[in-house]
């Protein structure tokens, strides 16, 4: 298994970045909890990762925390979730946020976030309450720089789409944002802070 990749960041498209590692560009799907972390592109990188081996595909996931990973592979052994539906759980809130939801017993909180229907946000409870009873979350990050994307309100709608979202979401999603001057990263926090209220 591929447990962690050091390399230079090579491009990043949300939910999709690209590392290059000894000349080998790989290619990863990540929260934008991670996205926020990264470095500009061209810079060194560290990624903690979690490859997934099916029949048609090798799905490479990657984290800027080991605790975002952990937390992701605890997401994907609860019945219902996969590695897509993950992704945009740790897209949609942090960790800590996650953890507080699921202390709270908040379903109304977790059913906001795009494919969390009630059933599913309370078997993330059930399934969690465990975990995050005496534990603390957070952890520190690898890296912690962003780049201007070239066109940031492009590349922001269609990773709110590849989230999940569907077309009317992502627009009033946006709508509320202010785009000039921000990063991809920048218009998607803000979109998604938006849609956690």
């Amino acid at each position: 298994m591929i447990g962690r990749l050091r390399g230079t960041l090579a491009g990043k498209h949300p939910p999709l970045l690209l590392v290059d590692v000894g000349g080998v560009g790989y290619e990863l799907e990540a929260p934008m909890t991670t996205f926020y972390d990264l470095p500009q592109v061209g810079e060194p990188v560290t990624l903690h990762t979690h490859l997934v081996v099916r029949e048609d595909a090798h799905l490479l996931y990657g984290f800027s925390r080991q605790r975002e990973r952990d937390l992701f592979r605890r997401l994907i052994r609860i019945s219902g979730v996969g590695g897509r539906l993950a992704l945009a759980l740790l897209s949609g809130m942090s960790a800590e946020e996650l953890a507080e939801a699921v202390r709270a017993n908040d379903v109304t909180r977790l059913t906001r976030l795009p494919g969390i229907g009630k059933k599913t946000a309370e078997r993330l409870i059930v399934e969690l309450r465990d975990r995050f009873k005496d534990e603390a979350v957070s952890g520190p990050a690898i890296g912690a720089s962003e780049a201007v994307a070239a066109d940031p309100l492009v590349d922001a709608r269609q990773a709110l789409a590849a989230l999940g979202y569907k077309p009317a979401e992502v627009d009033r999603l946006l709508a509320g944002v202010e785009a000039a001057g921000r990063s991809t990263e920048e218009i998607i926090r803000q979109a998604l802070q938006g849609a956690a209220r």
